[in-house]
């Protein structure tokens, strides 16, 4: 074989090999890529019913159900515009509570009830993730939903002051 078509054989060989080795990365990172949805784009169902996904919003109050024989949990979110149901088995954050802030990873299931597979409660009274703050104040700036949740004080539920920054 002459020099020149090793070379080339080689540099083809590279390419491939790299090429190879990049789709793989590019196909791992995107099966573990998790997207974030509000209420407002589940209910638009702009979220995958396949894949795993983000949801955020408050839980609503008056919505936990605990069975008292599992560990199963039975809550609603919402972003004051839209609710969803969720289900969630297993132990919850110590500050997972009504009217609080709620990031749940999950699958959505038939009949549009959000399957939980982990779930993370807002950490501190000025935070929260700032989708789920985006998605708050994009409910507010409209008018109040019919039947939308209120403070013992009257105003509308999730309008303490939640920074986008920790």
């Amino acid at each position: 074989m002459k020099p020149r078509t090793k070379r080339g054989l080689a540099i083809v060989t590279g390419l491939a090999v790299l090429g190879i080795a990049s789709a793989l990365v590019l196909n791992a990172f995107q099966s573990n890529m998790v997207f974030f949805f509000s209420p407002t784009q589940v209910a638009a169902k702009e979220a995958p019913l396949e894949r795993s996904f983000r949801i955020g919003g408050l839980v609503e109050e008056g919505s936990i159900q605990r069975d008292e024989k599992t560990l199963t949990v039975n809550f609603v979110v919402t972003d004051l515009a839209h609710k969803i149901p969720a289900v969630y088995t297993g132990l919850l954050p110590d500050l997972f509570r009504e009217g609080k802030g709620v990031v749940a990873q999950g699958k959505l299931g038939a009949g549009g009830v959000f399957h939980a597979e982990q779930v993370l409660a807002k950490h501190d009274e000025n935070y929260m993730p700032p989708e789920a703050a985006d998605a708050l104040a994009k409910a507010r700036k409209g008018e109040m939903p019919a039947g939308a949740m209120t403070t013992s004080a009257g105003e509308p539920l999730g309008t303490k002051s939640y920074g986008a920054t920790p």
